[in-house]
């Protein structure tokens, strides 16, 4: 999308009134920031399912936990040095975050300008509560991720933040007596269920599912995947207080 920058007139050497040609700001169309945030949160939702797995890793014990762990820091050496891996990861994740939350924002303020005059009785929406909820859960998730790193990666507010026994540190994460720090990865992880839910069944209908029965399947999908999702991070913390992982 294209917006003409009107410049003020100015007059030549003559004394003539010269009207230069107006500059042209590019905007990336709706249909771009679509696609940008559909492909961001591709990224997102394959790196959740990867990371899903390696956490599952932790009820074959702390050995084999840990040294999944090593493994990922030593991943692509002697090609990459060690932990470099982890860094281009995080990096490719931090701009797909980045870019997720702003095409968002950036599409909802232009359907708010598209529509100025709000509707005087909102239209029930399909997985409406999900919808309602992706903004909020959004900033839920950002906030766990913020926190997320701080705890388990860097381990600044770990009770143990030991690297070299990262089973440790996740037991030591979800003690019965930090139960706070459950409900709140509690809390992001419903969250982020939600916002695959309402996401793949949206990207469906954008795709053509526009029937009845395209949308009841597209529905059951999105279902299925999230409650995989949340239940495979819910194992951790869950069996950690109940102590069947300690």
């Amino acid at each position: 999308m294209a917006v003409d920058t009107p410049i003020p007139k100015t007059k030549n050497a003559a004394g003539a009134t010269a009207t230069p040609t107006p500059r042209t700001v590019v905007r990336p169309s709706s249909v771009t920031l679509k696609i940008i945030m559909a492909v961001s949160g591709i990224l997102l939702i394959l790196f959740l399912y990867v990371h899903m797995i390696g956490n599952l890793k932790i009820f074959l014990g702390g050995t084999d936990f840990d040294h999944y762990a090593h493994w990922l820091r030593d991943l692509g050496t002697p090609l990459l040095p060690h932990m470099w891996y982890l860094w281009i990861q995080r990096g490719v994740l931090t701009l797909a975050v980045l870019a997720h939350i702003y095409t968002a924002a950036v599409l909802t303020v232009r359907a708010k300008k598209a529509r100025p005059v709000k509707y005087a009785h909102r239209p029930k929406v399909q997985g409406s509560y999900a919808a309602r909820t992706m903004r909020w859960g959004g900033v839920i998730v950002l906030l766990f991720i913020i926190f997320h790193i701080l705890d388990l990666t860097t381990g600044t507010v770990n009770p143990i933040g030991d690297h070299e026994h990262p089973y440790a540190n996740v037991v030591a994460d979800f003690a019965p007596g930090r139960w706070y720090v459950t409900l709140f990865y509690t809390l992001a992880i419903v969250a982020v269920g939600f916002h695959l839910w309402h996401g793949i069944f949206s990207a469906a209908r954008t795709l053509g599912q526009q029937t009845e029965k395209g949308q009841r399947r597209a529905k059951t999908i999105a279902a299925v995947l999230s409650a995989v999702l949340v239940v495979g991070y819910l194992s951790v913390p869950f069996s950690v207080l109940v102590g069947l992982v300690d």
